[in-house]
């Protein structure tokens, strides 16, 4: 828990520091004042008191009172500003570091537990900070003190006290013991109930169209009850808290009289008055030191399950990613466009068998590179190399003649313009996404360049049919625009960089052949100098491709044009003669 309070700011210690002189001012405030009630005690029972003389006493009470109250807004102030900031700050840095994960760590955590921990476990952690700077500060100065106010007034009632914290603590143990490994279950409970949920939302149509409602339902009810059950068992433990501090609270009182009666009654007449003005104050302080273990047991609530969350947030912020930045901005060779695999293979983490075996091409500026094969054949891990969401294991991947963990992470990606297998929409406009691939190297009018790509996408015309054209609405996740308008404006993004090289991951299977056809046709007239790497499961997309690359179970084997494979490859033969009749091929061989 302690380690993550490095992230506070000078200026948050600041009014840490702040709160504690505030808090150690209102204790010594709160504390006088005892000390004039037993005074008042006193002269009630001394005859020819003036009423003047309590009144004045009385007004410092209220003085005293009036400034404690002013330290606690003061100190309340400061506690909420630095939890907040804090908070803010934790989640600041949950989102930056999260970006910079690559895919390994992501499947590390899941997405479901980062969500959590940058929401629900960061709230743990502001609560606890929030109450901390009450309670943490103010019950052991509060307990000190009054301890030091009651030495040597009585062994009875300081036996009396004792007796009642020890009780806490034994309540505090228990707390700790039984509930602590609780709350980390309560936190892993949660993971799983918002990943159920959130694939329960992201796969709606498919639950309906599959009548799955119940068995999603029972996924999520055997989820729920786990954490329901786990809060209960806590709950459970807590709700002893309550009544066991109220039995305690009122059995110190009823043991300081009761002990105090009998010290009175066996004292001389002349000492009655001052042990009974030493009872009211014993009892006062006695309560004091109980009120502050009562505030330490709270914190003992809601700290081990900040100190879980603590541990998580902490998790995420030390793990260093796998994938880190290389040195170098720009190539000095002068070569752009150039992607080389030498003797690449690729297992991914804690996997027994490679994806890639041994995979060996090169793609010069201007040249379209195909790669096909049947599902599972490593067609997607490939490209995935290049933007680096992975590393290759063995072998070396090289851009424009250089090792691509030798780049700085930001200019890699600015030479590349990728759209992913899935494609992937942001909640704005269609303009928004389309210039979401901006990599600050653009030049000329917004719209146009917007319009630009949108045509070479072939985007155009439904976009301009909407209502609003390139301003229109897009939901999140485009769920408001079908696959091939969610491919088609994907795209455009990738046209709107501007990159050297174009990686297109099964990007045009939405698409009809016409459209097809059109947006290659396109690309090709207005990114002639562009290195375009395509893979594809029609043989359509990539049959005037400069070079195929075929792979099976993890192998290139067949590299070549159209033609040429399908003299001399096997398994491209068999892909395309399962989606083009034999004449058909016949004539273009």
């Amino acid at each position: 828990m302690l380690k993550i309070f490095k992230y506070l700011k000078i200026k948050e210690w600041q009014m840490i520091l702040s709160s504690v002189v505030l808090m150690s001012v209102q204790v010594w405030l709160d504390l006088k004042i005892p000390e004039y009630m037993s005074e008042i005690t006193r002269l009630l029972q001394t005859p020819g008191t003036k009423v003047s003389d309590v009144w004045d006493i009385g007004a410092y009470m209220v003085a005293f009172a009036f400034l404690s109250l002013i330290s606690a807004i003061f100190v309340g102030f400061f506690a909420s500003r630095v939890a907040a900031s804090f908070s803010k700050d934790l989640r600041s840095a949950i989102f930056k570091k999260v970006g910079s994960f690559s895919m390994e760590e992501i499947n590390q955590f899941s997405t479901a537990s980062l969500i959590t921990r940058s929401t629900n476990d960061i709230v743990q952690v502001q609560m606890v900070i929030a109450m901390g700077l009450h309670v943490i500060i103010r019950a052991p100065i509060m307990a000190t003190l009054a301890i030091l106010k009651i030495l040597g007034k009585s062994w009875q009632w300081t036996l009396t006290t004792a007796v009642a914290v020890l009780f806490l603590m034994v309540l505090i143990f228990v707390i700790f013991v039984f509930v602590m490994p609780r709350f980390k279950k309560i936190q892993e409970y949660t993971d799983n109930l918002n990943n159920i949920t959130r694939e329960n939302l992201t796969g709606l149509r498919v639950v309906r169209a599959y009548n799955a409602e119940d068995f999603q339902e029972k996924k999520f009810l055997k989820a729920s009850k786990d954490l329901a059950g786990t809060y209960l068992f806590v709950t459970r433990i807590m709700s002893v808290i309550g009544p066991g501090m109220s039995l305690m609270m009122g059995g110190i009182n009823l043991a300081i009289y009761w002990t105090g009666a009998h010290i009175i009654n066996g004292a001389g007449v002349a000492d009655r008055v001052n042990l009974f003005s030493d009872m009211v104050v014993f009892s006062s302080y006695a309560m004091q030191i109980v009120m502050s273990f009562m505030m330490l047991t709270m914190i003992f609530i809601i700290a081990p399950r900040a100190a879980v969350s603590a541990r998580r947030i902490n998790e995420v912020l030390d793990k260093e990613p796998t994938i880190t930045d290389g040195r170098l901005s720009i190539p000095p060779n002068g070569i752009k466009g150039e992607v080389e695999f030498k003797n690449v293979s690729f297992k991914y983490p804690d996997a027994a068998e490679y994806v890639l075996k041994d995979i060996s091409f090169k793609a010069n500026r201007g040249e379209t590179v195909a790669f096909i094969g049947s599902t599972g054949s490593g067609k997607s891990t490939l490209v995935n190399l290049i933007p680096r969401f992975y590393d290759a294991t063995n072998g070396e991947v090289l851009l424009d003649g250089i090792n691509v963990k030798d780049y700085k992470l930001e200019d890699l990606h600015n030479k590349l313009g990728v759209v992913t297998q899935k494609a992937v929409l942001f909640s704005g406009s269609v303009s928004s996404n389309i210039t979401y691939g901006d990599s600050g190297s653009k030049t000329g009018d917004l719209q146009e360049n917007v319009k630009k790509a949108a045509r070479i996408a072939q985007a155009t015309q439904f976009v301009e049919e909407m209502e609003d054209k390139y301003d229109s609405a897009i939901a999140q996740g485009g769920t408001n625009v079908s696959g091939g308008q969610k491919q088609r404006i994907s795209i455009a993004r990738a046209v709107y960089r501007d990159p050297e090289i174009y990686i297109f991951d099964d990007s045009f299977s939405a698409l009809d052949y016409k459209t097809d056809h059109a947006l290659r046709t396109a690309l090709k007239k207005e990114a002639a100098d562009k290195t375009n790497l395509i893979v594809a499961q029609r043989i359509g997309t990539i049959k005037n491709a400069d070079k195929i690359i075929v792979l099976e179970q993890g192998e290139a084997v067949g590299i070549g044009t159209h033609a040429q494979l399908l003299k001399t490859c096997e398994v491209y033969r068999e892909i395309a003669y399962s989606q083009l009749s034999k004449e058909e091929l016949d004539d273009e061989q």
